[in-house]
């Protein structure tokens, strides 16, 4: 084990690219791991195990769970403004349920591995190579949204996929919902994203979307 200090608080995404950069290039894997998580041993032998079969796929996330096991939807949409605007801003329960069942893909079914857009950092394997080939995490994001931004640029050359098959336990606080100093990181990576991808015109995220959702109702027997 091998524990680098960089004397202050790079951000998730700059710290992660710390380790990345520092693994050659024949490791197989880097896992995203944060420190709220609680996991038994059989989960990474079985993710590793679906990496090696499937060499096609290049991020995977098992299922995340409360503490008391409630699934988390961490299984998202490539996000619109609207989606993460009105979510958070709405007044209406009703509508912030809408907004919600849609972009967290309240549908999912949970007895099969799928073709997810966008996946948590909370837990992750990715493959090391492809993770050197994207250029590691983009810096510009301090906290929040820079693993949808990852995994967005991983989707461009390979699988982005859920296995419900086994799962890990998340105290998941979602900060920035109580804290101001959290939203305002949250608000700016948030610029930061939709400056980079698009506000309005998002080619690959309508056609990832609309692949995503179109799946999920095939699937609803």
């Amino acid at each position: 084990m091998h524990y680098t200090h960089t004397g202050n608080n790079l951000g998730f995404g700059a710290g992660h690219n710390k380790a990345i950069f520092k693994l050659p290039l024949n490791s197989d894997y880097h896992l995203l791991l944060n420190p709220d998580i609680i996991f038994n041993s059989d989960v990474l032998p079985y993710l590793s195990k679906i990496m090696q079969e499937d060499s096609d796929i290049g991020a995977l996330m098992p299922k995340i769970v409360y503490p008391n096991h409630e699934l988390q939807h961490l299984c998202k949409l490539l996000p619109s403004p609207l989606d993460l605007i009105f979510r958070r801003f709405v007044p209406f329960t009703s509508a912030r349920e809408l907004i919600n069942k849609r972009y967290e893909l309240h549908g999912l079914r949970q007895d099969r591995r799928v073709d997810i857009p966008s996946l948590s950092g909370c837990f992750m394997l990715l493959r090391t190579n492809l993770l050197h080939e994207v250029g590691g995490f983009d810096e510009r994001y301090f906290m929040y949204m820079e693993d949808v931004d990852l995994v967005r640029r991983i989707g461009d050359l390979a699988r982005t996929v859920y296995d419900p098959s086994v799962y890990v336990i998340h105290a998941y606080a979602k900060g920035s919902y109580r804290n101001k100093k959290l939203l305002a990181y949250h608000l700016k990576s948030a610029l930061t994203y939709f400056n980079k991808w698009g506000w309005i015109f998002d080619t690959t995220r309508s056609v990832r979307n609309a692949t995503t959702i179109n799946l999920i109702k095939g699937t609803k027997t």
